[in-house]
């Protein structure tokens, strides 16, 4: 008798855990990218993210925001306006990953 008709399933939930772990940046590379919103991001929404020549970047003002949206101003910046593309330095799941941060109150 086949087991296959499980391990099917079980192999698929192993696979999509293992994309969700392999899409969180690496401690050290967390800190890299904390350093990196609050330095360059900063310099232009505010060092403390409350805004400045750019909008805020706290969860009440990003709650009615796509996450799409918001990664792919990230990734390819704005056009007309200071917002520069950040596709150099950033990967889309990095991206991703100071999007949720910033939703949920950027670390200090």
């Amino acid at each position: 008798m086949s087991n296959s008709g499980i391990a099917g399933p079980a192999a698929a939930v192993l696979l999509a855990g293992a994309t969700l772990a392999a899409a969180e940046p690496s401690p050290m590379r967390q800190k890299e990218l904390i350093h990196m919103v609050r330095q360059d991001c900063g310099s232009c929404h505010g060092m403390t993210l409350r805004g400045g020549l750019g909008p805020a970047l706290l969860p009440a003002t990003l709650a009615d925001k796509p996450v799409d949206g918001l990664v792919a101003t990230i990734i390819g910046g704005r056009a007309g306006t200071a917002m520069p593309p950040w596709h150099r330095f950033l990967a889309e799941d990095e991206a991703r990953w100071i999007v949720a941060r910033l939703m949920e109150g950027f670390p200090q």
